[in-house]
This record gives structure tokens, sequence and C-alpha cells, in this order.
């Protein structure tokens, strides 16, 4: 009788305590059906704090990410050591941008690079406190400060073609203050950052061929530099009648005035410095010196750049250099026009050499992109770790509950 009054009690408290243990189980095995990993449907609330340490400590969350570790590292073959001297500073990439103050960001869109694609996602996939109003049917978004009137971002779609269809570095830095305190009354210190895509030279000058077969011209284009647009002699047009409808791939490089040639160089420098579209200002050689270490300046000096070949380290490089979160994941398609074109090895290499200017640019361009990549992945893993370590200590630990302060380090430009 002793024995079977104890086994009562011990099988009633066993499933007292099963019970709980079965309501989670439950729970975490539905939780990953609804929320799977690597899912941005689900979302904790903000004030959630772990062991003392915010959740929030730093702007970036392993569980907020749409790709992990993995997506990122297999975008690309394995890091080569880098060609350039490059500084820490110019790999050190963080803006503090106030989007409720006066910061503008400024999208410098280069033909046939993705452009317009990167374009849609600063408008409509952007997680903001005020998102862009985007209407259906319309070209243009309204993207409003919080609680204002005013634009913080100067593109295509948001402001339109403002500075001219596709204005270049040239163009933009002198026109866009003037655009912005024409638009805003009150005239307030501006910083602009500027930001752009790029891609692999002769992939952009085979999609442009394909864009100008289809019949695109750009022929409404300005080019404004100082203060004028070039004549009909500095800048001849490549074809007669109202566009280039049909061109082949021979006619198309055949063209010496053709603006698809090394066109990712003159858009990104300052032409003042070679005459603008004067060519008898100064040799070929000279100019184009002048042309291309300009463009490579201007270019590592920018805010923020991607390249169409790299879609995912592109957004991640994007948000950890303004700390804005986008929506959804920004999608790698290789299935191009470009791609589809079937170029003999001479062809390549004509294409490779009418355009040897923006295929030294891109080299400069993959190799910086690649190393602020990794140099950003490098200190957000060290933050992690500290972290880490911060909670297996806790707050009365030997080691510190919050992330090195990085921000002592930020270069400013």
């Amino acid at each position: 009788m002793g024995v079977v009054g104890m086994d009562a009690p011990l099988h009633r408290s066993s499933k007292l305590i099963l019970v709980p243990i079965l309501a989670v189980l439950f729970v975490m095995i539905g939780y990953q059906y609804i929320c799977p990993a690597g899912s941005n449907s689900c979302h904790f609330k903000t004030g959630e704090k772990l062991r003392g340490v915010s959740l929030l400590s730093n702007p970036y969350q392993e569980s907020d990410d749409f790709y992990r570790d993995q997506d990122l590292e297999d975008e690309s073959p394995p890091k080569l050591p880098s060609k350039f001297n490059f500084t820490e500073r110019d790999l050190d990439r963080h803006v503090e941008f106030n989007i409720k103050g006066d910061d503008v960001i400024v999208f410098l869109h280069i033909q046939k690079t993705g452009g317009t694609t990167f374009g849609r996602h600063l408008v409509r996939n952007i997680r903001l406190e005020q998102p862009c109003d985007c209407k259906p049917g319309q070209k243009k978004c309204t993207c409003h400060r919080p609680g204002k009137e005013e634009s913080w971002l100067f593109s295509r779609f948001s402001t339109g073609w403002s500075c001219g269809l596709h204005a270049d570095w040239t163009e933009l830095s002198n026109c866009v203050p003037v655009i912005m305190d024409k638009k805003e009354a009150q005239r307030n210190k501006r910083n602009f950052y500027y930001i752009t895509m790029l891609r692999d030279p002769v992939s952009r000058y085979l999609s442009e061929w394909k864009h100008v077969q289809r019949g695109a011209t750009w022929k409404t284009a300005l080019h404004m530099c100082d203060g004028r647009s070039p004549t009909q002699d500095e800048l001849p047009t490549c074809y007669s009648g109202d566009d280039w409808s049909g061109v082949t791939l021979t006619e198309f490089m055949n063209c010496p005035s053709n603006l698809a040639n090394n066109r990712q160089v003159r858009m990104l420098a300052d032409l003042s410095l070679v005459g603008c579209y004067n060519l008898s200002s100064m040799n070929e050689s000279q100019r184009n010196h002048i042309l291309l270490s300009s463009a490579m300046s201007n270019l590592k000096n920018m805010a923020f750049y991607g390249l169409t070949e790299f879609q995912r380290k592109t957004q991640y490089l994007f948000e950890r250099t303004f700390s804005l979160r986008f929506i959804s994941a920004f999608m790698q398609i290789n299935s191009t026009r470009a791609a589809n074109v079937d170029l003999s090895e001479p062809v390549r290499r004509r294409i490779e050499e009418l355009n040897y200017l923006d295929v030294q640019l891109y080299e400069y361009a993959k190799d910086l992109f690649l190393q602020r990549f990794q140099f950003t992945r490098q200190r957000e893993h060290q933050e992690v770790r500290l972290k880490r370590r911060g909670l297996e200590k806790g707050t009365d630990g030997d080691f510190p509950t919050t992330t090195e302060d990085y921000t002592s380090q930020v270069a400013r430009w």
C-alpha cells in the first residue's frame, strides 16, 4: 500500500512537468513553420531585452538579415589580396545619415548598370518611418522627410531628371545644390551623399548596344559642362534620323564619337579638368590619364557605390553605410540580354580596347568594393564576438556587455 501511495503523486507530478515542456516544444515547432530561418516576416518588439542587454544595441541583427553568411561568401570567388594601397579610411564607410535633418542622398545613374532596379529599391524597398509615396501609374514617388515636405533623395524616381537626363558627376555636382535650394525655401547647409552603380564594362557596353538597337537615344541629355552643352562639332551624332534602331554591333563599335565608349569613366570624372568635350584642349594620352584619375578619385570618395554583379554584397554594404534597411532582398539576375550575346574573342578584345579606361576603372572599383565588404564583415563579426562574450559573462563579468564603439574611427568626407 505504501508503494502504491507514493507512485500516484509521482505520476501526477510527472504529468504536470510534461505539459509545459510539450507546450514549449509545440510553440517552437510551430514557430519554425510560421517564421522559418532567414524569414523577414516575423519581428520581435523593439523594446525586448536579454540579460539586461538591448537587442538593438547595434542597428543590425543577424536574425534580421535576408542573407546568411554563406549567401554572401558564395557570390564571388575567394578574396585575393588587393592590388591597390587602400587605407582604412578608404575602406571604412559609415554615414551618420540624418533623414530628419538636411542630408540628401544623390543617385548618379549610369546607363545600363542596373541603376533602374537599384533606383526602385531606393523608393520602394527601404524600411522608413515615412516611406516614399509611390502611386500606381506614376513614374515618380514622393520621398519626404518625416514631418517635412522636403526630399531626402535626389534620383530619377524621386525628383526626376532635374539636372538633365542621366546627368553625370560634372553636371550633378554643379546642379544639385542649386535645384535643392529652389525646391526648398529653407536653405540650410546640406550634406550631399553621392552614390552610384557600376557594371562590368563589356556587359554594360553590349547592354547599351542592345538598348540603342531597340530605339533608345538619350539625345535629350544636356551634357552640361562649364556652363554649356557641347557643340555638334565637339559631340557629333553617330546616326542620321530619329534614332539608331537596328544598328549592328560592328556599326556601333565603329562610331568614334559613340558615348558608350568609356561611359562609366566619363560620367564619374570631372570633365572641367579636360576642357569638357573639346578634344583639342590637350592630347589624347593626357586627357585619358586625367579622366581616369578623376573618376577613380570621385568614386573612392563617394559615400557608396555598388556593383551590378554583386547584388547581395551591394545591399549589405548600402545598409551598413547608411544604417537603413531594405524590406526585401536584392535578386541576382545573370540572364541578361548582354549575357546572351555570343561574342568571338576578337570582338570581345575590340570592346575592351574601346572601353580600356572603363576596364581599368572597374578593376579598381571591384577591388575596393570587395575590400570594403571584407573590412565591414570582419568588423561586424568582431562586434558580434564581443557582444557574445559580454552576454556569457553577464553585466558583472570581466568583459563589456556592449559592442566596441567604432564611430570614433569613422572617416568624414
